[in-house]
């Protein structure tokens, strides 16, 4: 076991074990080297084509050095994303070294031990397997987090420059990947390039849109500056959504590469509807059920959502209409107050995962979804691989999936139209049609396409390193 004695860390060690996320097999490396071609070129890219000539093999296996500030046990899209992207990783062979903070939820050791008792909370007892995280990671530093600002229940880590620099001269990864940019994030980045480690970055969530509805709007241009020079200090940035990639690449972010998302089509299917759920909903046959999955915070709309499932109730007074909102967050005290009005109408779930997660997608019949500040939004994608049109905004994952027979989307920022989209909710068995049709469109879905974009993307990054070496040697 290797340890890192520094009282601020501590450090594990777990055998790598793989997970079947369905498909392909990936151990299988005619499999892994079909087709990466398809990947070669990132979408966009400013540097010299000639860094492309390095000889290093696409065959390689990696070793990864992922730095992030969210991970299992957290409960949210970057910390689940990151999850199935190594897991994938770990299934083609390479091997993953993690630095994150030490979890303030349950033990990292009980949620990563493949065989250990389920160790999750008493209503979820009965989950399947994909409720316990498998040991992705072969070495692990956990650092002191400290908690967000009105998120208490998310964490920055340490910025412990030193400690990951002992890391990364004990582990001597092949790259370094720092998919958050906060102070963990800063001094990886900063430790990498002291130590001329190839480094990328990811860019996955919206802080500068995000401090605009914690009442800190006035940081949202500095903040901006600082994502920008972050991202554009590493050898590559991957992005979830050619969207996002042309939204920054215009504010001036450079070296960006797509590597976008799936969604375990096991785990989110029709087949997971639960005719127990919708009876302790309170709904009959002719109820037509609305559901949002998503954080309860102020950037994320559910107040809109609210707003419109009321109108839906005023322009069809005759229909049965329920609305869930599933998930957790500091926004949670006020909606409910704003929803007290609509009685038993309205049903706050809570945090749902693994099973019970996809038994609520699965026993609704359309999922409406508010938020603006997306960068791709995972819970659209579930959402449909659950059988649910999708009304929504047209940004991110929505506007590049969804199309008329699939669900409905609203102009970006066109509050009142979304409402009106609504309150004019088609029947239920038009959302039943569409929610077949939604089905169909992410059936080829999978984390096995994004993992092997974000393979390629290292193997680039690994690339202009080199040739960026070679450049600074001769004087080029």
């Amino acid at each position: 076991m290797m340890m890192f004695d520094d009282m601020a860390t501590k450090a594990y060690v777990n055998a790598p074990s793989a997970a079947a996320d369905g498909g392909v097999d990936l151990t299988d490396r005619a499999f892994i080297d079909r087709d990466l071609t398809e990947f070669d070129k990132p979408s966009i890219i400013d540097e010299p084509t000639s860094w492309l000539a390095s000889n290093h093999s696409r065959s390689d296996t990696l070793h990864v050095l992922l730095i992030t500030e969210t991970w299992w046990p957290d409960i949210n899209g970057v910390a689940m994303s990151l999850q199935r992207l190594m897991m994938q990783m770990v299934q083609m062979g390479h091997k993953i070294s993690l630095v994150r903070p030490k979890p303030k939820q349950l033990t990292y050791q009980a949620m990563t031990t493949p065989h250990a008792p389920n160790p999750l909370p008493a209503q979820l007892s009965k989950a399947d397997d994909f409720d316990r995280v498998p040991a992705l990671v072969t070495n692990e530093l956990q650092v002191i987090g400290m908690s967000i600002p009105k998120y208490s229940s998310l964490q920055f880590g340490i910025p412990c420059y030193f400690q990951i620099k002992k890391a990364c001269r004990a582990l001597t990864p092949d790259i370094v990947h720092v998919a958050t940019e906060g102070p963990l994030g800063f001094a990886a980045l900063l430790a990498a390039k002291n130590l001329n480690i190839p480094v990328t970055t990811g860019y996955h969530t919206q802080f500068h849109n995000f401090s605009k509805h914690f009442g800190l709007g006035v940081l949202s241009t500095p903040l901006m500056a600082y994502l920008r020079w972050f991202h554009n200090a590493s050898q590559a940035t991957c992005v979830p959504s050619k969207q996002t990639l042309n939204d920054l690449a215009s504010t001036g972010f450079h070296r960006l590469y797509e590597v976008g998302r799936g969604v375990d089509l096991v785990q989110f299917n029709p087949a997971h509807q639960s005719a127990m759920l919708r009876e302790q909903w309170g709904t009959r046959r002719q109820h037509t059920v609305l559901m949002v999955v998503s954080r309860l915070s102020p950037e994320k709309g559910i107040d809109l959502v609210i707003q419109s499932f009321y109108a839906l109730q005023r322009a069809q007074p005759k229909r049965a209409v329920k609305l869930v909102v599933v998930g957790d967050g500091p926004d949670r005290a006020r909606l409910e107050t704003l929803a007290k009005k609509g009685g038993e109408d309205i049903i706050f779930a809570g945090t749902q995962i693994g099973q019970a997660l996809s038994h609520h997608y699965a026993s609704a019949d359309a999922f409406v979804f508010a938020s603006q500040v997306e960068t791709f939004g995972n819970v659209v994608v579930e959402a449909m691989a659950s059988g649910l049109p999708v009304y929504a905004f047209d940004d991110a994952a929505a506007g590049m999936l969804v199309t008329k027979d699939k669900g409905e989307l609203a102009t970006l920022g066109a509050q009142q139209a979304f409402i009106d989209m609504v309150a004019n909710l088609p029947s239920l068995a038009v959302l039943q049609q569409q929610g077949k049709q939604a089905v169909s469109g992410v059936s080829g879905f999978s984390w096995q396409r994004p993992a092997k974009q974000m393979v390629a993307m290292f193997y680039h990054a690994i690339d202009k390193h080199t040739i960026d070496k070679r450049a600074a040697a001769t004087g080029a």
